[in-house]
């Protein structure tokens, strides 16, 4: 059942849309919490009540489409639009139910609802706030056909779920760390049974979802995921075998479970190995990009210390310079040599001078402490880059030995290895 909604006003435009006479049948099925009973006029209810608030899309409508060859029974619209009704916080709130009947673009007669309700909580006097309509209405409709085994467009089924024959490293990575939900599991499988109405569909579905579908080893169907964990088709979907078999057909032009777990961990070891590889190379241009900086950083660092020792060595030769003006020549530097004076400044001098060495050993010792600290953490960062390629390739080089041993034939080897440490989805064949 696809359900369209939206926030709107004008009541009266509303009201006499949904009494066109277009429609072969219009039948005013519910007019709840008004005191009207007249469709125009309940609705003009709800816009004289809107007027004491700021709310101008006072309205909410949502349309309730079933599929056009299935015949639906007024208590299941009536079941669909309390869900509507409940998800949306609109429970009590003023409604109103009209059901159309007409024929359609491809010719069949259509059966189709509208529920109406007004927004505003007349107790407060505040319009009910009604986020993300379009997604959950989306959510809810995807629910309401696989409930009721309708065949469900595929525009519904969920993007997000994708062939881990297609993973990126990160979505690779991401799928072992999180595991399967066994509910997600089932709902996956069952969204794939809604959108076919054959055997050929159904594998399609079912591989754009990265299972396969096989014969079971004892009876029946069963599908594989990329783990080879075993699902039945039956049990896991929620239909009567009959129900498979009729839609399916007889199965023996399917391969066998074993010959499903070895195309698998074919099709999955080659992914892995171009994961590898591109991982190889997305790992080599950052280690090399590393390396220039490292190298970068090393010789801008030469330069530093060059500078440095350049400009001590022109401050030494001034220092040195100023330390022998002190001493005066000719007779007075004799005379200084008998008073003793050039004793003193000689001694003076040579403090200075273990002074000025002091400090600039202790500049020399600033600059590569610093130098230190920039090139270790440019280290650590290698460093990181390095237990990262070792656990990452270790780990993919450990993935794709064990889709190898399926295909050499060491498969319990594989599936020990394999198995879930919690309890998880029991094997179904």
């Amino acid at each position: 059942m696809i359900l369209q909604g939206s926030q709107r006003g004008g009541a009266k435009d509303l009201a006499l849309h949904l009494l066109k006479t277009e429609n072969e049948h219009v039948d005013i099925h519910e007019l709840r919490g008004f005191v009207s009973d007249d469709l125009v006029c309940a609705l003009n209810e709800a816009y004289a009540i809107s007027r004491g608030t700021k709310a101008k899309q006072f309205l909410f409508s949502v349309s309730f489409n079933p599929p056009t060859d299935e015949n639906v029974p007024t208590s299941d619209f009536e079941a669909a639009i309390d869900r509507v009704e409940q998800h949306f916080g609109l429970v009590g709130q003023p409604r109103a139910i009209v059901f159309h009947e007409k024929k359609g673009a491809d010719g069949h007669l259509r059966r189709h609802a509208h529920a109406v309700w007004s927004r505003i909580d007349a107790k407060d006097m505040k319009a009910i706030p009604l986020p993300f309509t379009k997604r959950d209405l989306t959510e809810i409709s995807r629910e309401l056909f696989i409930e009721h085994g309708w065949k469900m467009p595929r525009g519904f089924m969920r993007s997000e779920e994708r062939d881990p024959r297609n993973f990126t490293m990160a979505e690779w990575q991401q799928a072992k760390r999180s595991g399967k939900d066994p509910r997600e599991i089932k709902t996956a499988l069952r969204e794939c049974w809604a959108i076919s109405d054959n055997q050929v569909s159904f594998k399609h579905a079912l591989s754009m979802r990265g299972f396969y579908l096989a014969r079971g080893d004892r009876r029946g169907f069963v599908v594989l995921d990329h783990r080879l964990e075993v699902y039945n088709v039956a049990k896991w979907t929620g239909f009567k075998t009959k129900d498979i078999r009729a839609k399916l057909g007889n199965g023996k032009g399917l391969p066998s479970v074993a010959e499903t777990k070895t195309r698998i961990a074919s099709e999955m070891q080659a992914r892995l190995e171009t994961l590898k590889h591109k991982q190889s190379k997305a790992l080599q241009a950052r280690q090399d990009l590393l390396d220039q900086q490292k190298q970068d950083l090393i010789d801008k660092h030469k330069e530093e210390r060059r500078v440095l020792e350049e400009k001590q060595a022109q401050r030494q030769i001034a220092k040195a310079k100023q330390r022998q003006e002190r001493f005066n020549k000719g007779l007075l530097g004799f005379w200084d040599r008998l008073t003793g004076k050039h004793r003193k400044i000689k001694k003076e001098n040579e403090a200075e001078f273990l002074q000025n060495q002091q400090r600039d050993a202790t500049e020399k010792d600033a600059l590569i402490f610093k130098q230190k600290e920039q090139r270790q953490s440019l280290q650590s960062r290698i460093q990181r880059l390095q237990r990262f390629e070792d656990t990452r390739q270790s780990e993919l080089a450990k993935d794709i030995k064990q889709y190898r041993d399926i295909r050499t034939g060491r498969r319990d080897a594989f599936e020990r290895s394999n198995q879930p440490k919690q309890d998880g989805p029991k094997l179904e064949r």
